[in-house]
């Protein structure tokens, strides 16, 4: 690592609660100062990088602790995002210096690979898909808790309907919920092809249901209605956010299969600007999709390639 590739450089040694920073350069004396991740304090190390005319920063991905301090940093340098393993997969004398250190000396050797950060536009965009994604899986969580109380009441309505949360199933459901439990009325619910299987319906919705059902029932129907209010919400940020990204949103729900949502989540994780993948097989292996291929001498192993971070 004798050759120089960056001329001032600091490597970002980062912590729940501190970070630790080595500046090293021409005409600077090699520094290791530690800071507080508070706020105030990331800003006195975004003053101090400054004055010693620091021009790349370079700190690994360490769970969530590196983003409030790249968020800070990010307007003023050039910041590297690496991968851990990487760094620790570079031959040299790690055992013998500090993180901070080695991090800048890999740094100011051009061997550290940036990973892909996207701009703050997409960044906060993915946070709101990805929290849509999160509480649309909870709805689901609580619809197959209510098919599990309807089972252990023996309501046997998904033998018969295919949708448990269609028209028909939720107009049955919502009246056994009002105390209605005679099958007749329960089944001329029933709505489109559906009515030509009264008698099975009837036969479906004779069960053992009790008031301790109902409270489950009512639950998770309260808290279904309660995220879907949260997902509306994020719905309305989304498309706020989306205008900025009206035409490249178009563009992808022209391909078969992807609508809006899909577009705005395809948006948020790789941004849109495709100069940031060398290839598509980059592109691929950063959305989570490339198959490793981890062979020798003939014979493949189970571990694949090591995914790049994601963020």
């Amino acid at each position: 690592m004798d050759e120089i590739i960056i001329d001032k450089g600091c490597g970002l040694d980062v912590h729940k609660e501190t970070v630790v920073a080595c500046v090293m350069g021409s005409g600077i004396k090699k520094e290791i100062r530690t800071f507080s991740t508070m706020t105030e304090d990331l800003f006195r190390l975004k003053s101090w990088l400054s004055e010693h005319g620091i021009t790349h920063v370079a700190m690994e991905s360490t769970g969530p602790y590196w983003k409030p301090v790249f968020n800070i940093l990010e307007d003023s340098f050039d910041v590297i995002l690496a991968n851990a393993r990487h760094i620790k997969n570079v031959p040299g004398r790690k055992t013998d210096v500090k993180d901070s250190e080695w991090i800048c000396k890999l740094l100011r050797s051009g061997l550290l690979a940036a990973s892909f950060v996207p701009p703050r536009a997409i960044r906060e965009l993915r946070d709101l898909t990805r929290y849509r994604q999160k509480l649309t899986q909870a709805i689901s969580s609580e619809k197959n808790r209510i098919q599990k109380v309807l089972e252990d009441a023996n309501v046997k309505i998904s033998s018969v309907v295919s949708d448990t949360f269609g028209v028909s199933a939720s107009r049955m459901i919502e009246a056994i919920m009002a105390g209605t439990f005679d099958t007749e009325s329960i089944s001329d619910l029933a709505v489109g092809t559906l009515k030509r299987k009264k008698e099975e319906l009837k036969k479906a919705l004779v069960g053992n249901f009790h008031a301790h059902h109902r409270l489950m029932i009512k639950a998770s129907l309260d808290h279904i209605a309660s995220l879907e209010k949260i997902i509306a919400g994020l719905d309305e940020e989304i498309n706020l956010k989306l205008k900025a990204y009206h035409q490249e949103c178009e563009l992808l729900q022209t391909i078969p299969g992807v609508k809006k949502q899909s577009a705005a989540s395809i948006i948020a994780e790789i941004g849109t600007d495709m100069d940031k993948f060398p290839s598509e097989g980059h592109l691929s292996t950063w959305a989570g999709i490339s198959p490793g291929n981890n062979e020798s001498a003939g014979k493949k192993k189970a571990e694949g390639r090591p995914m790049a971070i994601r963020t």
